[in-house]
Formats: C-alpha cells, sequence, structure tokens
C-alpha cells in the first residue's frame, strides 16, 4: 500500500475573478472533481486575486483507464451555508492523460476558466499543479489541504463500458515563457514600461503571469515531437528502414474491425411492393439498411474490436414499419474468419434465417462476416459503430475519401482591334463625343476588361485597337462559355454594349508552346445573348488554351506541384510519397454538446498535388485516431505536403448557419512539410503542435501524430530535378506578371473550391481556402516585422564577417593577425591557390555540419512567426476585414492603400530573405541531396581551379558572360535552376 499511486492537484492561485457579492469583491473557493471524488479548498474573503497554495489528494483506483479519465475543476464565490450558497465563477477540465507520473518534474501551470454555458460571465485565471505521486511521497493532509465535500463518496468508481464512452477531454495549455518585445516602428519607439502581450495556449490577451504561477519556455509548448508508435510494418519509430515484406498499410497502427456485409434477401413472406430493412446488431450497437423494396441493401457495417463486448453478432430483417423481424442469423465470433489484403475478398453466402422459436423461417439472406484491418476495401464506405449516433445527411459527411482537383488551363484572350462599330442610341445622342471604348471578357463568374482604346485619327471612332491580353483560369472539363462584348463608357457606372460574340471553351485551340495561334475574326451579335440582330461589326482575336504553364492555385513558397497542365510535358516521377495520418490528441473542444460538454469531431485533409485526401471523421473525440495512410507520386522533391485539421459541423443538425450559407468547418490546424528535407526511405514519425491565430494570440491548439515517408527508386534521377528549370518553360519564355500571376491564383483558388464544392460529400470552400492558403498576401504587420527580421538574420553573417576584419586590423590579438596577414601574403604571391582553397574549405565545413544536421522535419515556428510576442493593435489589423470597418470613408481609404502597398513590400521582403536563406542551406543539410550536390561540386571545382591557370578561368568566363544575346540561352542556367530549389525557412513561417 505504501507505494499506492495518488493524484495531487495543488490549487496554487487565481487571477482577475469576476466579482459576485455585489460589492465588486469575491470570497473564491476551488473546488475538483475525479473519478466521482470531490475536494475543495478553502475560502478567501473579498480577495479578486486568492492565493491558497492548497493540496488535494485523490486515490487512483484503475490505471489502465486513467488516460480515459479528466479532472474538472470549478471556481465558485462562497456565499453562505445552504444549498444555494455559492456563486460560478469558471471552470477548466484537464485530461489525466498528461499529468507528470511519479518521479517526473511538474510545473505550475496557466489556464484560462471557461464559461459553463454560452450566457454565462466569466474572467480571469487559475494556476495548478497537477502531478501523480506514490502513497510513500503523498503529502500530508492538514486543514483544508485534503477537505472532502460531504456528498463526496468514497467507493471505486464503475468503469465505463467503452474507452470511447469516457468523458471527453481538453489538453491543458501549458504557459510560455515571455519573449522579448518586437521592434516597433523607428519613429514611435515603444517605452520602456509598455510590456508586449505574452500569448499561451491558455494565456489571455493582457495578462501577465502573478505571482505563484509557473511559466514554460517556448519551445515545450510549441515543439515538435518525435514519436515510436507501433505501426503496421513493425518498424515503428522515426528511424527504421522500410520493411519490403509489409503490407501497404505499414506507417500506420493497424485497427481491428469486425465487418458484417449484407446483401440481399429472397423469398421473404412480404407483400407485393412492401420495403424491407436488415439490422446488425452487436451487443449495443444497432445498425439499419436503408429500406428496400427490391431486397437489395449491399451495405457493410463495420465494428470495432475495442468496442466489442458480445461474443455473436446477430442480423435481424424486418418488413418496414413493423416490430417484429421476418428471420434472424446470428454468428459466433470466435468462428469468424480474418482477412489480409491483398488476400481476396470474402464471397457472402446464402443463410436461412431462423424465427422466434429458433426454427427454420421463410425466407433467405445472403451475408459475409469477416475481421479485418482499416486496410480493408469496406473500411471507406462501411457504417462505423463509433459513428453510431449520426444520422441522415451527416453519415455522408464523415466518411473517408479522395478527391482529385480539376487540372486547370490559362485560357489568353488576346483583343487586336475591332472594326465597324455602330454606336449606340445613347452614345449617338450624344454629338460631338468620342467614344470610349473598351472589350469585356467573362468566363463564368470571372470578368475582366481591356484598357479603354487610344485615340488614332487614322483608324476612326468605329475602329478601335487594344492588342491586349487577358487571362482566365478555367478548369477540364471545359463547360463553360466565353462571352467577348465590346461597350463604350457613356459615364460612371453607366456603359452601352455595342457587340458581343459568345465562343465555347471547349472550341478554343491548345497551345503547348511559346508560339502564337492563329487569330480570327468574329461577327459581332446585337442584343441579349443569343438574341438576333447580327451586323457587320467584328471583333479580331486570338484565343488559346495554354498547357505549357502551370497553373498557380497555392503559395509559390510552398506548392505542392510545378508541372505543367499538358500531361504530355510532363517528367518521369522521381519518387513517391507515403504519408498515415494516425491520430491527434489534446484538440480543443470545438462545440458544446448535450449531456457530452466541450467535444470535437474532427477529421484531418491532406493535399499533395491534384490529389486530395480526406479521412473519416472523429466523432465526440479530443483524442481521435484515424491510422489512414495514403500514397502520392512526386514529380519534384522541392515540393511540400499540407496536412489540416478540421471539425465537422455538418453532423448537427442545430448546426450554427454562417450566413445563411449553411454550415462552415472550424479549423483548427494545419502542417506543412517539405519533402527535399526528408531523408530517402526513412519513416518519421512526429507529434507536429497545430497552431492557430485568433485575435487574442497565438493557440496551440492540439498535436497532429503523422507518419511520413519519401522514397526514391533511382536517386540519379531525383538528384538531376534540381538542376532542371523551377517552372515549365512557358514562365521563362512568356512570363507573366507578378500582379497578374496573383489575381490568377485567385481565380484559381475560387474554380478549384467550386469544383471540389460539388462533390459528395463536398469539400467545403473554408477547407480549400485554408489548405492553399486563400488571402496569405494581404497586409500584416506580425507577417511584415517576421519577415524583416529574417532578412536581418541573414544579413548578420556578413557583418559579422565584416566586424571580424576590425578585430583583425585593430591587432587586439596579435597572433591571430598575425596568421591572417601571413595567410594574405600567401595567397597574394599564389591568386591561383583562392578559389581551391575556399571550396575545399566550404566542402570541409559542410561535412564537419553533417553531425549537426537537422533531424525532424521543419514546423511551425512561432518565434520566426513573430506570434509568441504581439501587440493587440498588430492582431486587430490583421484580422480586420478587407477593406477596414473601422472607421470612416477617408480613412477606409488612405488604410487600403497603405494596406495594398505594403502587401507587396511584404513579399519583396520576403523574397529577399528567401535568396538569402538557400545561401545558408547550401550547407546546412537541411536538404540533404542539395548539400550533397553543392559538396560534390565544390570538390570538382577545387581540382578544376587547382590544375587550371586562374587568369585562363576569368578570361574563359569574362568571354562566356560577354557572348552575343543569340548564343544565349532564355531559360535559367543549372546554377541558377539549383539554387531556386534549395529550402528556405517560408516553410516554418505561420
Amino acid at each position: 500500500m505504501g507505494k499506492e499511486e495518488k493524484l495531487v492537484v495543488e490549487v496554487v492561485a487565481a487571477h482577475n475573478l469576476m466579482p459576485k457579492d455585489g460589492q465588486g469583491s469575491s470570497s473564491p473557493f476551488v473546488e475538483v472533481e475525479f473519478e466521482h471524488q470531490k475536494r475543495r479548498t478553502s475560502s478567501k474573503a473579498k480577495d479578486l486575486s486568492p492565493v491558497w497554495n492548497e493540496r488535494l489528494v485523490f486515490p487512483i483506483f484503475d490505471h489502465d483507464d486513467l488516460p480515459y479519465r479528466a479532472i474538472d475543476v470549478g471556481v465558485y464565490n462562497e456565499r453562505g451555508a445552504g444549498p444555494g450558497g455559492r456563486n460560478f465563477l469558471g471552470k477548466v477540465r484537464i485530461p489525466a492523460a498528461g499529468v507528470p507520473a511519479p518521479g517526473e518534474e511538474a510545473v505550475p501551470q496557466l489556464f484560462t476558466l471557461e464559461k459553463r454555458s454560452l450566457f454565462s460571465h466569466i474572467r480571469g485565471d487559475i494556476s495548478l499543479k497537477i502531478y501523480r505521486t506514490t502513497g510513500d511521497r503523498a503529502p500530508a493532509a492538514a486543514g483544508n489541504n485534503d477537505r472532502r465535500v460531504t456528498k463526496a463518496k468514497a467507493h471505486v468508481p464503475e468503469k465505463p463500458q467503452t474507452k470511447q464512452a469516457a468523458t471527453a477531454v481538453v489538453q491543458p495549455p501549458q504557459p510560455q515563457k515571455p519573449a522579448a518585445p518586437p521592434a516597433g516602428p523607428a519613429d514611435h519607439p515603444a517605452p520602456p514600461d509598455i510590456k508586449p502581450v505574452v500569448l499561451t495556449s491558455g494565456t489571455p490577451m493582457g495578462h501577465e503571469p502573478y505571482p505563484g504561477a509557473g511559466v514554460m519556455p517556448v519551445g515545450q509548448d510549441f515543439s515538435l515531437k518525435e514519436t515510436r508508435p507501433q505501426l503496421g510494418g513493425g518498424g515503428g519509430g522515426g528511424g527504421g528502414h522500410r520493411n519490403k515484406a509489409s503490407a501497404t498499410y505499414d506507417l500506420v497502427e493497424q485497427m481491428q474491425y469486425l465487418y458484417v456485409r449484407v446483401v440481399r434477401a429472397r423469398d421473404l413472406p412480404v407483400a407485393g411492393g412492401g420495403e424491407s430493412h436488415a439490422e446488425v446488431k452487436l451487443g449495443n450497437y444497432r445498425g439499419l439498411t436503408q429500406p428496400a423494396g427490391t431486397h437489395c441493401w449491399d451495405q457493410v457495417f463495420a465494428f470495432s474490436k475495442d468496442t466489442i463486448q458480445s461474443s455473436a453478432v446477430e442480423i435481424f430483417v424486418k418488413e418496414k414499419g413493423k416490430e417484429e423481424f421476418i428471420g434472424r442469423l446470428a454468428f459466433d465470433l470466435s468462428e469468424v474468419p480474418r482477412r489480409v489484403p491483398p488476400d481476396s475478398t470474402l464471397a457472402p453466402q446464402w443463410y436461412r434465417m431462423e424465427d422466434r422459436k429458433g426454427e427454420k423461417a421463410k425466407g433467405e439472406v445472403m451475408v459475409s462476416v469477416w475481421f479485418g484491418t482499416q486496410a480493408d476495401e469496406a473500411f471507406a464506405e462501411a457504417w462505423h459503430s463509433k459513428a453510431a449516433g449520426v444520422h441522415g445527411d451527416g453519415l455522408a459527411s464523415i466518411k473517408s475519401k479522395v478527391y482529385v482537383a480539376p487540372k486547370l488551363w490559362y485560357l489568353r484572350v488576346s483583343v487586336i482591334e475591332a472594326q465597324d462599330l455602330v454606336p449606340g442610341k445613347e452614345g449617338a445622342a450624344a454629338m460631338g463625343r468620342l467614344p470610349d471604348l473598351f472589350a469585356r471578357a467573362q468566363v463564368g463568374n470571372q470578368v475582366l476588361r481591356t484598357r479603354s482604346a487610344p485615340v488614332m485619327p487614322n483608324r476612326g471612332p468605329s475602329n478601335p485597337l487594344w492588342n491586349e491580353d487577358i487571362m482566365f483560369v478555367v478548369a477540364e472539363p471545359f463547360d463553360d462559355v466565353l462571352m467577348v462584348s465590346i461597350e463604350d463608357r457613356l459615364g460612371p457606372n453607366k456603359d452601352e454594349v455595342l457587340g458581343r460574340v459568345l465562343i465555347p471553351v471547349s472550341a478554343i485551340e491548345r497551345r503547348m508552346d511559346e508560339k502564337p495561334v492563329g487569330s480570327s475574326w468574329a461577327t459581332l451579335d446585337r442584343g441579349p445573348p443569343g438574341g438576333p440582330g447580327r451586323f457587320g461589326s467584328r471583333v479580331h482575336l486570338r484565343l488559346s488554351l495554354d498547357g505549357g504553364y502551370h497553373v498557380l492555385d497555392e503559395a509559390t513558397a510552398y506548392s505542392s506541384d510545378l508541372r505543367p497542365t499538358a500531361k504530355r510535358l510532363w517528367s518521369p516521377h522521381v519518387g513517391v510519397l507515403e504519408l498515415g495520418v494516425l491520430g491527434a490528441s489534446g484538440l480543443m473542444p470545438m462545440k458544446i454538446r448535450e449531456g457530452k460538454g466541450g467535444t470535437t469531431d474532427s477529421y484531418c485533409v491532406a493535399k499533395y498535388g491534384q490529389k486530395w485526401i480526406r479521412t473519416r471523421t472523429v466523432v465526440d473525440s479530443v483524442s481521435p485516431r484515424w491510422n489512414e495512410q495514403y500514397t502520392w507520386e512526386v514529380f519534384d522533391p522541392c515540393t511540400v505536403i499540407t496536412v489540416g485539421v478540421f471539425d465537422n459541423c455538418h453532423i448537427d443538425k442545430n448546426s450554427p448557419q454562417a450566413g445563411g450559407g449553411g454550415p462552415r468547418d472550424n479549423r483548427i490546424g494545419k502542417v506543412r512539410i517539405r519533402l527535399s528535407a526528408l531523408e530517402t526511405d526513412r519513416v518519421y514519425t512526429h507529434a507536429y503542435p497545430l497552431l492557430m491565430l485568433h485575435p487574442s494570440g497565438v493557440k496551440k491548439m492540439g498535436e497532429l501524430h503523422l507518419a511520413v515517408r519519401f522514397s526514391c527508386a533511382n536517386t540519379a534521377n531525383m538528384l538531376h530535378a534540381y538542376l532542371r528549370p523551377l517552372l515549365p518553360k512557358a514562365h521563362y519564355v512568356d512570363p507573366l506578371m507578378v500582379r497578374q500571376v496573383e489575381n490568377l491564383r485567385f481565380q484559381a483558388t475560387n474554380v478549384v473550391a467550386a469544383r471540389l464544392g460539388r462533390a459528395e460529400p463536398p469539400l467545403g470552400r473554408e477547407v480549400v481556402e485554408y489548405m492553399l492558403d486563400h488571402g496569405s498576401h494581404l497586409w500584416s504587420m506580425r507577417r511584415s516585422k517576421a519577415n524583416f527580421f529574417r532578412l536581418v538574420s541573414v544579413l548578420s553573417g556578413p557583418i559579422a564577417i565584416g566586424r571580424w576584419v576590425d578585430t583583425v586590423r585593430s591587432w587586439h590579438r596579435p597572433v591571430q593577425s598575425f596568421l591572417v596577414v601571413a595567410l594574405y601574403v600567401v595567397f597574394a604571391l599564389f591568386p591561383e591557390l583562392i578559389l581551391p582553397t575556399a571550396c575545399f574549405t566550404m566542402a570541409g565545413v559542410g561535412l564537419l555540419r553533417y553531425r549537426r544536421r537537422p533531424r525532424h522535419p521543419p514546423h511551425m515556428d512561432t518565434r520566426l512567426s513573430h506570434a509568441d510576442a504581439v501587440f493587440g493593435d498588430e492582431l486587430d489589423e490583421e484580422f480586420d476585414t478587407f477593406p477596414t470597418s473601422r472607421s470612416g470613408e477617408i480613412v477606409r481609404m488612405r488604410y487600403d492603400r497603405l494596406r495594398s502597398v505594403a502587401g507587396r513590400v511584404q513579399t519583396v521582403v520576403g523574397d529577399m530573405a528567401s535568396q538569402g536563406e538557400r545561401v545558408q542551406a547550401l550547407l546546412s543539410w537541411r536538404d540533404p541531396r542539395a548539400t550533397f550536390l553543392f559538396m560534390l561540386f565544390c570538390l570538382m571545382a577545387a581540382a578544376v581551379f587547382f590544375f587550371v591557370p586562374f587568369r585562363a578561368l576569368m578570361a574563359a568566363w569574362g568571354v562566356y558572360a560577354l557572348r552575343p544575346p543569340r548564343f544565349r540561352n532564355r531559360l535559367p542556367s543549372p546554377a541558377m535552376s539549383f539554387f531556386r530549389r534549395l529550402p528556405s525557412k517560408a516553410d516554418s513561417l505561420l
């Protein structure tokens, strides 16, 4: 008994509580409940920031069930004796799974008090220190330190029937260490007495840690953690190599399921036209097929093995509208066969049913029953027992799906000129007025226009000339129609159509290179689209679907695909990416469900290239387990996969409507992984922090557990990919403007969101926009400061070298200065040694840094993003609408103009920082293959510079650099292509 473990909750202090006694104060006390046991502290009279430092001790009855338990902490104001003698001041729910074990260090943690209902008015924080200890270390209870509530029962609580039925728990927030305040504008320095807001996962904006509250460093709260789960291939852990003999699902933990497939029935005693349905029952779980008059259902039911509490599974066949069953079947689970893919599917068989008396009933049913894993083909479409509470339309929204984004094309509309335009009635009525003619083009909901045609005396007002290109984004299959209209601007918001032409997009010629297609004249129609009234006016157009470009639909810094649209221009794939979505832990409750409190219905979405995947939704769990595995072909190793976690809001019928457009799924967080940072054939198993930026600051929403493996069959092909141009050839031969690319990306996002929104189940627009970083180009003071300090960090290296040179010149260290001068004299006498020595030194530095190379993939960095210490006005500006809604028309106009210009400056500064970070990445082993290629180049260059005279090399380089343009290639050089493929810290920005 001396070693019996106990749970200790040390109530340290509270801060800034809500006054409840009617006199501007409160007399608070804390009540803690764990496994139906209640303890409470003493009350502190008239104190809104009380300090208790009291320990409440609870015995632990079942250690195996501890991860599924929660600690409920309530703060109350003591009004007096009696049942109603207290007021609610706030609550906190903490999972017992994260409590430190005996011997582990425990620190006080700061929690924000939560509401009990939507109508509660709560404020304040509470500091708690929670840990487990053995009986021989249990502190002596004295006075109020181990006070029991009178109504508490001291019996062993009953275990819940299943682990799924345990109370939903919340990952305890961990306060972080205050960071240094960010540098403000140069002309408005912050006063010394103003402190920045320190944002943690549980600290509200503006609150500072008080005496007794523990503060955790940032690295422990938002860090990347390596995990070692028992994966299906037996190679659990992050450093193992692929087991070639393992099953297909070797990156996830195996989950056992009982599958029951009910196909159809025959010879049922049902009147003609009557409908019947089948009911599958296993213990307390019951699944129903859809009623069918043909008695054909063909539906699969999946029961998780850890929820099975019966020795047999029963199948009942019933007539619609009647309670009594027509017949039943029963299968002993000990006799059910097991199936492991790639074994063939189990063939269903006909079984004769029994009636209530156990005798043979009339009718047969075709059924197959087997044990399998999530690798089974029936897993995705099966009805799952853990989602038994979901009915109706919500069932379709919880299944796992694979989506294929539409193939996007750039539609180039070149409006050259028009002839014989006839002014409209209103335009003709305005005598002595020159027409203001422009062309408007529309595809779907995309509308663009040319500039006004310049006045040219030799052409006349009825023959305008534009010679201007307009770009659209269209998707296969081409169902849209291009409409080009010639219009006359009569006044503000008043245009008159002089003629239009309709052209199906499917009829437009496709081009694969930079050669222009032929132009053609189209006759303009007057009046409504497709109406009568053809006359002699015409327009000269050049139309083409450009397949040589890559249509950017995501941010350039972390693109997942760089291939051109035309498939015949693709290069062979260089590797395979495998992703195992294991689960999540400590997710924040996103909704309140009656009888269950705070809960989350979470699912994951992963996007790489055109393939989007969506896992199934795990209902009512803050620690879901998906264990689903997916595979992508990789055509470029310097790409990024994005994984997002969302809360499904389509399950409940009473979900809040977002602007009348139906429920919108809530964002929980996302993770980006750059493939070039992964070693080949290594399994990476990590817990990634899910970070979200809110108006109150950055918050940790939980952790996502992933297993990632990047495998490559031909290393030479993959290394050769580093020397190819980053984008297709068309981007360099006929480049697009930066502003044009941003507008086209906005159009591409809308097209992808519209197409994926028509799938079943649909992938919501809010999900697509979040995964594609929609709106990331808008102005943000926080992002601008982050990019600025990234640039400062890059420039710190040359600055340090300059200071070192000044130190050498000052002779503060005579020995060092003498050696540098001697080396300089040697290089001056033998200049041919300079470049070989420099290249050999860089290769040596790369070898020395190999042992200190990064072992983990990059993740979201709150400090790099300047999200750990921000000012309230900066967050208010970042979450402000665009255009702004904070003041009047003049301020709104100026503010929007400032944000638009500053957004471009922010992008330029970020690009400059990325260039410097790529230089740093040459020898950092962040991209192992790139560093290996650069080291190999340095060694070869060292040999060339050693054996070839320096003067000859310089002469050859000068002649090559000054060669005529006709001998130059318009594509970037291999060295420039290699440099642009190097990774930067843009992947780690929040």
